[in-house]
């Protein structure tokens, strides 16, 4: 029998367990939300226990501000993704309008960037025996190289993205549809014929806050479609809120795992939460599951003035 593969499509973006409070790292309309200036950071180690998983690093700087009588959102994000032999640097500035409907804000945004994906050459395994995957003569290993043989470490490739989206936040919920990759950048890597094509991606969440009559409890469903339009995944998540401090949930990805998740405000402004993601397929033979941490901060740059005069009835 003989097969032949034309081509492969696999998913390029990383995940992220917590997505319903870092909702601009996938819809830049959502940067500057609220009245805080935010600071996030995050790392995901995916199928710990096999070699060469994904890791991700995030960081992010937000901010609302106003000029005159308009709202928006500003801000910056970095990604630094390793998966295999692969590894992706993403830069990008997002941009907000924010209108006030209704009880809540619609925010209309697009973020401009670029990656940088790379490929460790150097890390090839070539030969015969020894678990190596590829024959020493291997042609295409060589075009990757550029022609440089054993000398060259890497090759790598740089391309513009963009995305859009739309955001609306009231105060008992919050709704979400972006697309990322609008530019589908096609990023070639030491040669002409070594092509990596990022394809847009769709995303569509959100979620409710629901007050119980027990005033101290809250919970917090919300809910991720992510397609590309040729495959597709949800993610769903149900987190309980205690004191408006402590979180704890589960979540279900219908691409097969399950997530735990927990939360803490540690201080005012300051937060940090934990995911752990475990296989609900074959993958849990060989993997001990996904780690995710975070840790955010915020605080007020939009603080009405205060127009209140005083007169001291001493000083007349």
């Amino acid at each position: 029998m003989l097969s032949v593969v034309l081509l492969v499509r696999a998913q390029f973006d990383a995940q992220i367990g917590q997505y319903m409070f870092l909702q601009s790292s996938y819809n830049p309309a959502a940067v500057g939300e609220g009245d805080l200036m935010r600071v996030y950071g995050s790392h995901r180690m995916d199928f710990t226990g096999i070699q060469d998983a994904p890791m991700t690093t995030y960081f992010s700087f937000s901010s609302p501000f106003v000029i005159g009588k308009t709202r928006h959102g500003a801000g910056v994000r970095f990604v630094n993704d390793r998966f295999g032999l692969f590894s992706n640097q993403s830069l990008y500035l997002e941009y907000a309008y924010k209108i006030q409907i209704g009880k809540g804000v619609l925010s209309v945004g697009a973020d401009l960037g670029f990656m940088n994906l790379s490929f460790a050459v150097d890390s090839v395994k070539t030969g015969v025996g020894n678990d190596e995957y590829h024959d020493e003569n291997d042609p295409l290993v060589d075009q990757m190289k550029g022609g440089g043989g054993d000398n060259e470490k890497g090759a790598s490739g740089m391309g513009f993205d963009m995305g859009v989206g739309v955001y609306y936040a009231a105060p008992r919920w919050w709704a979400s549809a972006s697309y990322a990759h609008v530019t589908q950048p096609r990023l070639v890597l030491g040669s002409d014929n070594t092509e990596v094509s990022v394809k847009g991606t769709m995303y569509l969440a959100g979620g409710y806050n629901w007050q119980l009559k027990n005033k101290d409890w809250m919970l917090l469903p919300s809910m991720m479609v992510m397609t590309d339009f040729v495959s597709w995944d949800v993610n769903l998540t149900m987190l309980a809120q205690l004191k408006k401090r402590y979180r704890f949930g589960l979540g279900y990805r219908i691409a097969g795992s399950v997530n735990i998740l927990l939360g803490l405000d540690i201080v005012n402004g300051l937060q940090l939460g934990y995911t752990y993601e475990l296989p609900a397929n074959a993958l849990i033979k060989e993997s001990f599951g996904s780690h995710e941490v975070y840790l955010a901060y915020g605080f007020n740059v939009l603080k009405p003035k205060n127009t209140n005069k005083y007169k001291s009835v001493r000083y007349l």
